[in-house]
């Protein structure tokens, strides 16, 4: 049983790359692929139909493994809704909104900034040490994102519509990096995982509320290249990333593990070009290379 546990996790190591890599390209496909959806779905029943999908496999993958997920606790499912509406529900609510009037490429990068975040919320709330390494880093990479919220698209002026989609998906960052906090004492009783998919599957329950007829409308009217988008945001970047996510974790080290994020941001804005013949402007690039020099800065002390 031991040899076949060793073999598991050698044979694991072996295909870290292609692990980590399949992971990194579905969150950067994630950012275009909003924007792709957002064509026929309205953010609001974009999320619906995102996390619907994410969360009949989470509920399938919990009946057919549960012994795989920590066992859950009467007293942790208010704080488990209210973690998942706030850090799944209202992240991609916000990201979704966000995505209407930036480019896909501007979302990744600005969403890139949660670890930033993480620190800052975490010295706050859990009176984690400071360092000055950690403040340039931090200052670095929100210059960055100031940088490309303001001066990030090709044409010379600035657009209220765009600075206040730049702003909702900053929330969506800041939002983020609360989930991660929050989540972070309840860790003590729940593996990474569990908790992920509790939270996807109470916290969903918060958008029952904002289910109304244009949902059925538009889904109804749904193309099969919106059907295609969508279920590609349900699967791919939401279960399959996320489990393949906590496969590598048991590989290396979470704080290892943040480096290749980096290239989720620089993907993403190459598959956006692509795709969606976005324009990109030289204070854009200088913007996006404060943000990932200002993240390395803050993620170089764990990984030392």
């Amino acid at each position: 049983m031991i040899n076949d546990k060793e073999k598991n996790k050698d044979f694991l190591k072996n295909k870290f790359i292609i692990i980590i890599g399949i992971t990194i390209v579905f969150w950067a496909f994630a950012f275009p692929f909003i924007k792709l959806g957002l064509e026929e779905l309205s953010p609001i029943n974009l999320t619906i139909m995102r996390l619907f999908i994410a969360c009949i496999l989470f509920f399938l993958f919990l009946l057919i493994k549960p012994k795989k997920f920590s066992k859950l606790q009467k007293k942790d499912i208010v704080p488990i809704f209210l973690l998942g509406f706030f850090g799944v529900i209202v992240y991609h609510l916000g990201l979704n909104y966000g995505e209407q009037y930036v480019s896909a490429s501007v979302a990744s990068l600005i969403i890139a900034i949660i670890p930033v975040f993480v620190v800052f919320l975490a010295l706050t709330f859990l009176k984690e040490k400071i360092t000055f390494k950690i403040i340039i880093g931090v200052v670095l990479s929100l210059i960055g994102v100031l940088i490309i919220s303001i001066f990030g698209k090709p044409e010379n002026s600035i657009e209220i519509s765009y600075i206040s989609g730049a702003i909702t998906v900053l929330i969506s960052s800041l939002v983020g990096a609360g989930y991660t906090v929050a989540g972070k004492k309840m860790l003590s009783r729940y593996s990474p995982f569990s908790l992920t998919i509790y939270a996807f599957l109470f916290g969903s329950l918060g958008l029952i509320p904002f289910v109304n007829l244009t949902l059925f409308e538009q889904v109804a009217t749904l193309s099969i290249r919106g059907w295609i988008i969508l279920l590609f945001l349900g699967i791919c970047p939401t279960v399959i990333a996320y489990i393949l996510w906590y496969v590598a974790l048991e590989i290396k080290s979470a704080s290892k593990l943040g480096t290749y994020l980096f290239f989720i941001p620089v993907l993403s804005t190459i598959i956006s070009v692509i795709l969606l013949n976005e324009k990109i402007t030289w204070l854009f690039i200088i913007g996006g290379a404060l943000v990932i020099f200002g993240l390395y800065i803050v993620n170089k002390r764990e990984i030392n």
